[in-house]
């Protein structure tokens, strides 16, 4: 996850330190080529199989006969993954012809229109407290991370209710959030009125999008939001919450899913706020 760099410090001083080993994986459908992707390699199998799903080109995890992963076989010391689906991909050609690069880091992309799904969208009946919200944030804070160590990189995270269930980084964030989507896959778990998505990047219409097709309804960045983000959370009736960290936090969207206590914003027990 991480390589050892020598560099010189503000006094003129050489040290070693940590920074994120990034890779390439070239992703192959049906030994059709699709896209490279720039990740940590951490669960590569899992950013795949979210990959596929968020770009919408599969369905069905059950359409996906295997994914196989070599870091030796690409050209230039890339990865590949290697896909094979059971039917192969409808109209792959045509599906994958208009990309849209995102704002996500390392470029994120989405095959199609990115409307083209919104008003089939139906997210759950779910809401938040401000203390639940704190308890997020503290969990994140206490989480050993990548960031902590060499920097430079994404994390995001699935809650239910205040229980992280999976804690992912890469170098952009749009890897993490599909690899969370994979994983819910692979161990059949949908999102539900419990369910909590976070972030520490910007959220775009790419990161709300993907949010909204997992089901998830209350979005937690530690970053804002840009306008397309907020425009589609606004009409998905999303909950964006931003800007948060320790006690604070801008509520973006759907502020009816935010159950608000004011008072905890001053209330601290040994530095966290009292739930």
């Amino acid at each position: 996850m991480t390589r050892q760099v020598d560099v010189v410090n503000a006094q003129g001083v050489h040290e070693q330190v940590s920074i994120p080993a990034e890779r390439a994986l070239t992703v192959y459908v049906d030994k059709r080529e699709i896209v490279t992707l720039m990740t940590l390699g951490a669960h590569p199998e899992l950013l795949v199989l979210g990959y596929l799903r968020n770009q919408r080109l599969v369905s069905q995890v059950s359409e996906v006969a295997s994914i196989t992963v070599d870091w030796d076989a690409g050209e230039g010391g890339a990865g590949v993954a290697a896909v094979k689906t059971y039917q192969g991909i409808a109209d792959i050609q045509a599906r994958t012809e208009k990309r849209v690069v995102t704002t996500g880091c390392g470029q994120g992309s989405v095959f199609g229109d990115l409307m083209d799904e919104i008003d089939t969208l139906a997210l759950p009946d779910a809401h938040i407290s401000q203390a639940r919200l704190y308890g997020v944030l503290n969990a994140i804070r206490l989480q050993e991370s990548t960031y902590k160590s060499a920097g430079s990189v994404h994390g995001c995270a699935l809650f239910s209710g205040e229980d992280m269930q999976i804690f992912v980084e890469d170098v952009g964030r749009h890897n993490a959030i599909d690899t969370i989507a994979g994983w819910m896959w692979m161990h059949g778990v949908s999102a539900d009125a419990d369910s909590i998505f976070y972030t520490t990047g910007r959220l775009t219409s790419e990161m709300v999008m993907k949010s909204a097709q997992m089901g998830v309804a209350v979005v937690v960045s530690r970053s804002g939001i840009t306008q397309m983000g907020y425009d589609l959370a606004a009409r998905l009736q999303l909950c964006t919450v931003g800007r948060a960290m320790n006690k604070h936090f801008l509520c973006y969207t759907a502020a009816e899913r935010l159950q608000l206590d004011p008072a905890l914003a001053k209330a601290t027990v040994h530095g966290v706020a009292a739930a």
